[in-house]
């Protein structure tokens, strides 16, 4: 799983385009499958009951938006390129992934890359294609919907390919350039290898506990603030900070785990000293 980032651009057609591997249209829609995930604050502009399938023209447009709401809105060194364009691609002789694990693997880069925050609605809009086989496009526009230009870690490359090393393990997918997999006769694991595997699956972004406690207080927290408006917005934020604190405690868990498999350091003998006998 190989994480590229693009140069940024003015508009999110081009990316879009490239992502597709076709032109943005006005008349095609994206469905779920292609479209596999987004910023959780698109609840706030469909009803429950409203049609969610948007045409690429009109997601081009939907990422576009703040762009065109903030004119004068720029980046700390004057710049307007305000679209962030990640691309993964799988090794050809990976399996292909489920719809699920392609919106959980959006997910977690639109985290490593900072473009998402658990438990914040107002942040980055952004989308994840996913249109060609063993490819996933993260398409994002770094204008919050305040106007405020949000700057991206400056080690975002590192985080991208850290991420990507640990889905690759979860998922048994291929290590770039790695040694092909053979089959072979391992021990049986330690007590730290099986307290970390308990850990890890806490920590699980994708099928553990936390997160799915996590997901429901995020959902709730979109729905109270929608619902009951003003009256609710105390209510959304402190489910908010829940939301990241749980978040927080995943990564604290996955550290954890990841210190447990670590080989013990070897302890260095002590010099023997060598003293000389004499008859008497």
């Amino acid at each position: 799983m190989i994480p590229r980032l693009h140069e940024r651009a003015h508009r999110p057609r081009d990316p879009l385009e490239e992502a597709l591997g076709r032109p943005v249209s006005p008349t095609e829609g994206l469905t779920e499958y292609t479209v596999v995930a987004h910023w959780p604050g698109l609840d706030y502009f469909t009803l429950d009951d409203e049609e969610k399938i948007w045409t690429s023209a009109e997601w081009a447009t939907h990422l576009e938006g703040p762009y065109l709401e903030h004119p004068f809105a720029t980046s700390p060194d004057d710049d307007r390129r305000a679209v962030l364009h990640i691309a993964v691609r799988l090794h050809p002789d990976d399996r292909e992934l489920t719809g699920p694990e392609w919106a959980e693997t959006a997910h977690r880069f639109a985290r490593a890359a900072g473009i998402e925050i658990p438990g914040d609605k107002a942040g980055c809009r952004w989308i994840a294609v996913q249109a060609q086989r063993g490819r996933l496009d993260l398409i994002a526009t770094l204008i919050d919907l305040d106007g405020a230009w949000h700057v991206p870690p400056a080690d975002i490359l590192r985080r991208l390919s850290d991420e990507a090393r640990r889905i690759e393990q979860e998922l048994n997918l291929r290590v770039p350039g790695g040694p092909t997999m053979r089959p072979s006769i391992r021990p049986a694991p330690t007590a730290s290898a099986q307290h970390a595997t308990v850990l890890t699956q806490l920590a699980d972004e994708q099928a553990g506990p936390l997160a799915a406690v996590r997901g429901l207080i995020e959902h709730t927290a979109h729905r109270v603030a929608r619902q009951l408006g003003a009256a609710g917005i105390g209510t959304a934020h402190r489910l908010g900070l829940l939301a990241r604190r749980l978040h927080a405690i995943q990564q604290d868990l996955d550290a954890t785990a990841a210190h447990l498999v670590q080989p013990p350091i070897a302890a260095v003998p002590p010099t023997t000293r060598r003293t000389s006998h004499r008859p008497p």
